[in-house]
């Protein structure tokens, strides 16, 4: 057992042993498919707090041949996968950490000696009958020569230099050019795992890495069920730890992936693994994400100087999705060249969820929004943390019936946040769900909610942590009067959709008057029958 080469199975057992843990060991029955073939070569990228290093630690400990792993792995789901007994403990693994040698570097030729020293070190103490070149590659040649025992790479953290040297592309280049000569058509590679936050570097039009299959945020493919906890796992742990499942998946859930099984797109509700962890053991619904990242990440980004960025983050805030075109982004951080380059760069950091079918983003649940709130804080967007600021007051303004102080504060948002100039119902929509902002502290909010005759613009409905709140139906209307908003909710039975609610409800027709540039609003109390 070495350092890097077969580093066994202990920190696996750690996994095992936490308080929680979540059996992801269906992710081996992917790997065990690509192992040994022209597809051995997987880089899956996804954000921070997500479970890569450990599933890294999982790959290590199941295909290292040092030791007899079945007790650890044949309770678990992969033991009753067909492919589980061919791969297990068959192969010599190196795992490295490619932080761990960035950081004790001064360059990027620094960094890549260190690895080749230590790497070296550990097959010459493993093989010293036949190692005996100082090159990685020959190395490693040597080794399945004789023994015809192919490895298995896993690089964790593999992008981190494209994180730290930014701007130096010779410095990025001569790192791709290493890992493709280590690994590229070697015969002594059954598998190549490579995990990190970005897909691989494009150069012009190709990838310097072309023999890897990409997983990422954008086309998880076969892995989406593995990127995260699913609203399945997530659901057993709110039972086992009597946490509301609700108040989780309004703080966690959002991420959307998509995969196509048995030639029928599905979609995985994903959760942020970390969070629900904390969530879980504290019992208290927080902002976990900036424990490990503070805003300022997020903040370096929307405030780059592109059109329309702004507009779609003021947008997002609001609940709206935005088209983008991911294609033209270079999978890097500093090669931005329009307002979709930061936001899909910002889905795979995990501050936007990707929803594949209609090529949108959105942000995607309560943790991640005060986030933006947080970097908002901080920079010139001063009316948009002023409105949404006042939207605590708007919703007290609701709650007490204050109909005049509810339009009132409608129109300062709207004359606040030049952004929402009203075209049509649309944005009279995005301009209300802003005001409202702080209603998500309470409520799930659905826009669209199907009722009994058509559709309700926009339903309040407390979480049930916080069920004394009361749930409301707003109508929304353009041109027209407010009165006419309260008639049609009654008259298209769009409480309907409440009817399971049992506590207070509250009914609010808004209409906005293009010539007087005006909203107006009416609030009735409705008795639930």
């Amino acid at each position: 057992m070495g350092n890097y080469l077969n580093p066994g199975s202990q920190a696996f057992q750690m996994i095992l042993e936490s308080e929680i843990f979540v059996d992801k060991s269906g992710l081996i029955a992917v790997t065990n498919r690509y192992a040994r073939t022209m597809q051995r070569y997987m880089c899956v990228s996804r954000p921070r707090r997500f479970g890569k290093s450990t599933a890294a630690d999982m790959l290590a400990a199941y295909y290292g041949r040092n030791e007899d792993t079945s007790v650890l792995f044949e309770r678990l789901k992969i033991g009753q996968e067909q492919s589980y007994q061919k791969h297990l403990n068959k192969y010599d693994v190196i795992k490295i950490n490619m932080q761990e040698f960035l950081s004790m570097s001064e360059s990027v030729e620094d960094m890549l000696n260190i690895l080749q020293m230590r790497l070296i070190k550990d097959l010459k103490s493993a093989y010293p009958e036949v190692v005996s070149s100082d090159r990685l590659m020959f190395a490693m040649q040597d080794v399945f020569a004789e023994t015809k025992c192919q490895f298995v790479i896993l690089i964790d953290e593999w992008d981190c230099l494209f994180r730290e040297y930014k701007q130096d592309k010779e410095a990025q280049k001569k790192y791709l050019d290493f890992l493709r000569m280590w690994m590229k058509d070697k015969e002594y590679v059954a598998l190549a795992y490579m995990t990190g936050i970005l897909p691989i570097k494009k150069y012009g039009t190709h990838s310097a890495l072309n023999m890897f299959s990409e997983y990422s945020m954008l086309n998880p493919r076969e892995m989406a069920e593995f990127f995260g906890f699913t609203e399945k796992e997530v659901q057993e742990l709110c039972s086992k730890y009597d946490r509301s499942f609700e108040e989780t998946k309004a703080w966690y859930n959002g991420y959307e992936l998509s995969v196509v099984e048995a030639q029928k797109p599905k979609v995985y509700a994903m959760y942020n693994p970390k969070s629900v962890v904390d969530a879980m053991l504290s019992g208290i619904f927080d902002n976990y994400w900036n424990q490990t990242e503070t805003y300022e990440a997020l903040k370096a980004y929307i405030c780059m100087n592109f059109d329309g960025l702004k507009d779609a983050v003021v947008k997002m805030l609001a609940g709206d999705r935005i088209q983008i075109n991911t294609g033209t982004f270079s999978n890097d951080m500093t090669s931005f060249q329009s307002r979709d380059d930061i936001l899909t760069l910002l889905v795979h950091l995990g501050y936007l969820s990707y929803h594949w079918p209609d090529k949108t983003v959105a942000i995607p649940n309560k943790e991640v929004s005060q986030e933006y709130v947080n970097a908002i804080s901080t920079m010139d967007w001063n009316e948009v943390i002023h409105s949404v600021e006042a939207s605590r007051k708007l919703l007290q303004d609701l709650w007490s019936m204050n109909a005049d102080a509810v339009a009132d504060g409608i129109d300062r948002a709207h004359r606040e946040i030049s952004i929402l100039q009203y075209n049509d119902e649309n944005s009279l929509s995005c301009t209300i769900n802003l005001a409202f902002y702080f209603a998500r502290e309470y409520y799930t909010i659905i826009r669209e909610l199907p009722t009994g005759k058509g559709f309700a613009d926009i339903c309040f409905v407390p979480r049930k942590l916080h069920v004394d709140k009361p749930a409301a139906v707003i109508e929304l209307k353009w041109d027209k009067d407010a009165e006419g908003a309260i008639t049609q909710i009654k008259e298209k039975r769009y409480v309907e959709a409440l009817k399971e609610y049992h506590g207070n409800l509250l009914l609010a027709g808004i209409n906005y008057d293009r010539k007087k540039k005006k909203h107006s609003c009416v609030i009735e109390k409705y008795e639930m029958i």
